[in-house]
């Protein structure tokens, strides 16, 4: 199933609570929140106290990015939240397996988020475990980059794995996304599509509305 997945990292934060309820009643299926440290990435985002707050304004998937050291250290904490879907880096885990382990534990959904030079080999043995790989399009740390080119044949090759596998682990793309680029990103294979500025710039609604049309077409 294709999804749209709004980055709140690009929203409004004087009426966070409002748009994401335009996000939801345009058909948004998930709400993309990036949580950033300060360290595994340069800036920092939001946390905990901002998920509590903005969980009663929808009832759509919470697809958690966390993007921070070690983040086995607050799967819990972020369940209690409103997280549904918890995504980790595999390059900020020093146990990945255990990570993911404890994320399924828990009863929601687990994602691996990979940046755009390191190899589909790190999730190699753990493809079966997880629900979703995240291929990063930009580096991340910050909302308004260009799409990485190379990246589209990353979620070639990471389509081809699965399919060899026979699983149906979602591929989720993040970064540059755009109207422009959409169809070619899911032909290679993504099929849950994150997009920030591309949705928040101008009309939240009009906007997610013209991205739900090329995932549906």
């Amino acid at each position: 199933m294709n999804c749209l997945s709004p980055s709140i990292l690009s929203a409004d934060f004087s009426r966070l609570g409002e748009q994401i309820r335009e996000l939801d009643e345009a058909g948004a299926q998930y709400i993309h929140i990036d949580v950033m440290d300060g360290m595994f990435v340069p800036s920092i985002s939001f946390g905990l106290p901002v998920i509590r707050s903005i969980r009663p304004c929808t009832d759509r998937i919470f697809d958690v990015h966390l993007m921070i050291e070690e983040p086995g250290r607050y799967i819990e904490d972020f369940v209690g939240a409103g997280a549904d879907l918890i995504t980790v880096h595999a390059e900020s885990c020093k146990h990945l397996d255990r990570t993911i382990a404890s994320i399924k534990e828990r009863g929601i959904l687990a994602g691996v988020a990979l940046n755009p030079a390191t190899p589909l080999q790190t999730v190699e043995y753990v493809l079966e475990k997880v629900d979703m790989v995240l291929i990063m399009t930009v580096n991340p740390g910050f909302g308004g980059q260009k799409f990485i080119p190379y990246t589209l044949q990353k979620v070639r090759d990471l389509k081809k794995m699965i399919d060899a596998r026979g699983l149906k682990t979602d591929i989720e793309v993040d970064g540059g996304v755009n109207l422009s680029n959409v169809e070619e990103i899911m032909s290679a294979g993504a099929n849950i599509i994150v997009a920030g500025s591309a949705v928040f710039n101008g009309d939240v609604a009009e906007n997610t509305q013209m991205f739900l049309d090329i995932l549906n077409s």
